[in-house]
Parts: structure tokens; sequence; C-alpha cells
């Protein structure tokens, strides 16, 4: 059984879907960065799946092992008092029991809410049969219901970023996709890819429910994706990829020029360090 204070957590992270302001997420990877992000203001957190596995010296695509990443999701949980989003890939699992165990393990460090996909990790550039995909968000629900936590189930739909079929195909084969996870009980559809407005527009006015778009990119800012509908905002791995961008451009300086204008950019002071976990 959940606490009554993840079973808020959870309720709090599901209505966020569903009213103003947008949801944004500047994914994290760490404990540090989910911590910045709280104190910045924003209302949850989620992870980003290459960002924890390159944290710990993997690549993505579930190369990182499920012990790694409970643990690393403990760790956030354990330093944020808002809600917490795991992207935990398709599951860890070749099957809907292995990926309930999982998704179990991952409720019980305080996460109230999950990204899983529904691309096919044994074969490159292939979706599940959305049949199995449709079988396994219900199996999901019961295990909410069973742990009384009513957690948020963000349904990937990996037809544009793995460019499935003919290009004029991809929006009705993404639309009827995520309408049928909606339909088997997940919260929200994400159908993950650099999308232009009118892709956008169709999918708002397609999709029986919120969708979350990927942003990051300059062709269209949070408000406008406010204004076309959009419920969540999800960076990917775009705000880790922008700091160890800016840690290369430090090490840079020092090596070739011996300053530290770079490093001291922008930087943390030392008071600020020391309060992100006080």
């Amino acid at each position: 059984m959940g606490s009554l204070r993840q079973q808020e957590r959870a309720a709090q992270l599901r209505q966020f879907h569903h009213q103003a302001p947008l949801l944004v997420l500047p994914n994290v990877w760490d404990a540090a960065s989910a911590r910045i992000i709280e104190q910045a203001g924003f209302p949850a957190v989620a992870t980003t799946s290459s960002g924890v596995a390159a944290a710990s010296g993997y690549n993505d695509g579930q190369n990182l092992s499920r012990d790694l990443l409970i643990d690393a999701l403990a760790r956030i949980t354990r330093v944020v008092e808002c809600p917490v989003t795991a992207d935990i890939e398709a599951g860890y699992g070749n099957t809907i029991d292995e990926v309930l165990q999982t998704v179990q393990a991952v409720i019980e460090t305080g996460v109230v809410g999950i990204n899983i996909e529904d691309s096919l990790k044994q074969q490159k550039d292939a979706l599940v049969d959305s049949s199995y995909q449709v079988e396994l968000i219900q199996a999901l629900c019961e295990l909410a219901r069973s742990m009384d936590i009513p957690f948020v189930i963000n349904a990937r739909v990996d037809v544009f970023l793995l460019a499935i079929g003919e290009p004029e195909s991809r929006l009705e084969h993404a639309i009827k996709r995520a309408n049928a996870y909606l339909q088997a009980g997940a919260d929200c559809a994400y159908p993950i890819g650099r999308l232009e407005r009118t892709t956008i527009t169709h999918l708002v006015q397609e999709i029986h429910g919120p969708i979350n778009i990927m942003g990051g990119f300059p062709e269209l800012t949070l408000s406008e994706l406010a204004e076309l509908g959009v419920a969540r905002v999800s960076l990917a791995d775009g705000v880790m990829r922008s700091a160890l961008g800016h840690i290369r451009t430090i090490a840079h300086e020092l090596r070739e020029h011996g300053t530290y204008a770079s490093m001291n950019a922008d930087a943390l002071s030392g008071s600020e360090l020391r309060s992100l976990f006080s």
C-alpha cells in the first residue's frame, strides 16, 4: 500500500496534465540536477533515461541495469518534495510480468509516474505490437490499483522517432496507437520526435487525451505549444547535453588558456551548493 504522501503526489502529477499552466519537465539525471530543477520552481521532476544511463557510464537503450536505475531513482526521490516521474524505457523486461516487477520496484522508490515506450528493444527501429502495449498498460493500471498508488502512465509512441512506415502514414499510425493506449488506461500520450506545428495541431485534435511533446527546438516556444493545446513538454536529454557541453567548454579553456571565465560563469556559490540538500 502506498503512503498518503505518495498518493497525494501521484494525484497532483495527474492533475497537472489537466490544468494550466503547461506542465514543463526539464528532465534530470541525478539528485543534484533534480534539486536544481525543483528549486527553480518546477512543480514536478522527470528523469531522462539517457541521462541517468550516462551518469553511470552507459549508453541509453536499457544498457543500465535495473538495479542501477532503481538506485538512481531512490536517490532523486530522497531529496525532492515534488512528484517524480521516471523514464523506464520499455520496462526492463521481455514479458509483461517482468515489466510489472520493474514498475513495482520503481514505485517503491517513491516515484509516482512512468514513461513507457513502445519500441521493440530486441529489434532496431521496430515497434511492439499495439495489442501487447495495450495489455501492458492495462496490467500497469491494475498494479496501480493493487498498490493504491494512482501513478501516472505516460505512454510513448515511437512512430515518428523511429520513422516507422512511409512519412504520409505516420500521423495516422501515431494517432491510432496513442488513442489505443489512452483507452487502455494511460494518462498521457507521448508521440516523441521533432514535430512541426501542423503535425502537433493534428495530434492535439485527434488524440483523445493529454499529449506530451518533446520541446527544446527553437521553432516552437513553450507558450506556443500551450496555445496549441499541448498538456506536457519534456526536454529529454537536452538539459544534460547542455550541462556536459558547458563542462567541455570549461575543460578546453583550462587546457588551452589557463583561465577560468567559463567555469565561473553561472556557477553556484559555495553556500548555494551546500544548501541543495539542507
